[in-house]
């Protein structure tokens, strides 16, 4: 039993879903973030990103931006840099260090070759016409610029995803429920670099694989919760899900100790 990928495609770019529910604020993504801190190896992304930009001078915009974070350590590290955030919640831009500009990445307020670097991390899987969103980064980008994307593998977190099947079937009363929604399938990892190389020549993928392993369930369970805007995607109740998902784990913690989480994300490194 699975959900209908083109209707989770339409759900993932529903600007209405993404401006008004799924990043209006940042506490949905902040408990995506969170789960990372009981990750081994633990990747300092922003400053990961922070490094590749080492070079740089100028002007960076970071492309859905989100809660900032990214541009809150490049304003630490490097003061000397102008770096601009865009996102299309005007909700979650609250948040972030000015300036900053309510934009579609599609269709950037921003001249041809005026940035020295642009960032796109975690957010190209929401774009309608992520090809479109691609070239437009390649038009702001100047001729010696940078880009840095990031995404999920396609197996990134598969625990999660059997973890929710087998909570989901419990609701249903059958022994395999239908799959969740996933945000990085549109654009995953494996899957980036040959739509980045149609704007540019270099495109250097940096894997970052690692285990997540907790010992209370409320990390992963607030993780799962943070696909709220999208509960109606999901041929399921909800809440029902969620909460025999928190049975499943806490049951596996005790009998286990632990309960694990296979990870592989990303960074893709992009020059003309």
């Amino acid at each position: 039993m699975t959900n209908s990928p083109l209707r989770h495609e339409a759900a993932l770019t529903d600007r209405s879903v993404l401006a008004g529910s799924a990043y209006n604020t940042g506490h949905d993504l902040a408990a995506r973030q969170n789960l990372y801190q009981w990750q081994t190896p633990n990747y300092d992304l922003p400053g990961l990103v922070s490094g590749y930009l080492e070079e740089v001078r100028g002007t960076v915009v970071d492309i859905g931006c989100g809660n900032g974070k990214f541009i809150r350590r490049l304003k630490v590290d490097r003061p000397d840099l102008r770096v601009v955030g865009t996102d299309i919640s005007a909700g979650i831009l609250a948040e972030v260090p000015p300036p900053v500009a309510v934009a579609d990445a599609a269709r950037l307020p921003l001249a041809d070759a005026s940035m020295n670097a642009a960032l796109a991390l975690h957010m190209l899987y929401h774009v309608e016409d992520i090809p479109e969103a691609i070239r437009e980064l390649g038009r702001v980008l100047a001729d010696d610029g940078i880009v840095v994307a990031s995404t999920n593998s396609d197996r990134d977190k598969a625990e999660l995803d059997h973890l929710w099947e087998r909570a989901a079937g419990d609701v249903l009363g059958i022994d395999h429920g239908p799959s969740r929604i996933s945000l990085s399938s549109r654009f995953s990892l494996e899957k980036a670099p040959a739509v980045l190389g149609a704007v540019f020549s270099d495109v250097q993928v940096v894997n970052l694989p690692g285990t997540i392993t907790v010992t209370d369930p409320a990390p992963i369970i607030a993780h799962m919760k943070s696909y709220q805007a999208w509960a109606d995607q999901h041929t399921v109740p909800f809440d029902e899900t969620i909460q025999r998902a928190q049975e499943l784990v806490t049951a596996a913690i005790q009998e286990d100790g632990y309960f694990e989480i296979s990870c592989l994300g990303g960074l893709l490194v992009c020059q003309r």
